[in-house]
């Protein structure tokens, strides 16, 4: 009976013990808060707060459902954040990490679990954000016709051999392009959406100067995350072209000749049609004076 007390008395002294070391480690360690995933053009950050003092932080991540991992440069480190886009390499798989709390450099610890904090689950495929991207405006010699060339937005991501690569080397023809365009002079607008960087608009108004914004489609993604950042607003120039420079002085010199020849016939035919009418006036008064007589 007695035997019974002593061991019951001491698993209730280990588990105050256990107790009051995971509430003083809580105090002393405290746990990362806002916890968040960033990443623009395949830059994944892991963010957090607050930036430690007298204690470190320690990151360890995984794809989901398989074992976790550590990158040297994120274990005990003293900064609010991690940068995982080296360590992500299945971009469409998702992944989630913990922050551990844990003693600084070279300070030990009877702990054997640290605080944690677990972060949302993140894909870089389907979730990194995409940046604006850059177009060059071509007006076709009839001037009916533009073609934008957009510059595909270049990622933090290189392949094997060191090359950096751009959206379109990771999306392939998932990758899609908005372009929103109205009239300088008018405030409606329309869209078309081009499986190409090279997009070509047809049955414009000649002459008239256009202007675009352009930004990444990808049609695959869940709604608030197709859309990439809209490029800058760039217009076509005007045609300030004068008609002389146009149609060309002999097509004009034509046009004249035409115009003038054509009033001469008009007003020819008047005339004459004036003097057939005079003459057969006279006639008719020449008439009713023979038969008085």
């Amino acid at each position: 009976m007695e035997s019974n007390r002593k061991t019951k008395f001491g698993m209730l002294e280990l588990a105050l013990v256990v107790f009051f070391m995971s509430s003083s480690a809580s105090e002393i360690l405290p746990k990362a808060q806002n916890v968040a995933w960033s990443s623009v053009n395949f830059k994944s950050m892991l963010t957090w707060s607050p930036k430690p003092t007298n204690y470190s932080y320690t990151v360890e991540f995984s794809e989901l459902g398989q074992d976790r991992e550590r990158t040297p440069h994120c274990i005990r480190t003293m900064e609010p954040e991690c940068d995982l886009t080296a360590e992500l390499k299945n971009l469409k798989a998702y992944y989630s990490a913990d922050i551990l709390s844990e003693p600084m450099r070279g300070v030990s610890s009877d702990l054997i679990e640290f605080p944690h904090v677990r972060s949302e689950k993140f894909s870089p495929y389907y979730d990194t954000a995409i940046g604006r991207p850059e177009f060059k405006i071509e007006v076709s010699s009839d001037k009916r016709k533009m073609t934008l060339h957009v510059t595909d937005v270049p990622t933090a991501l290189f392949n094997e051999d060191n090359k950096r690569l751009n959206i379109r080397d990771v999306f392939g023809d998932n990758l899609q392009y908005k372009v929103t365009y109205r009239k300088a002079k008018s405030t409606g607008k329309k869209e078309k959406i081009s499986k190409s960087s090279i997009i070509e608009l047809m049955d414009l108004d000649q002459g008239v100067s256009y202007c675009f914004y352009v930004q990444a489609f990808l049609p695959f993604r869940v709604l608030d995350k197709q859309h990439g950042e809209i490029s800058s607003y760039q217009c076509s120039p005007e045609d300030n072209t004068s008609i002389f420079e146009e149609y060309g002085m002999g097509v004009i010199a034509g046009a004249i000749f035409i115009i003038i020849l054509a009033i001469t016939t008009i007003i020819i035919v008047i005339v004459m049609c004036c003097r057939r009418r005079k003459r057969a006036k006279n006639t008719g008064k020449e008439g009713l004076a023979l038969k008085g007589v």
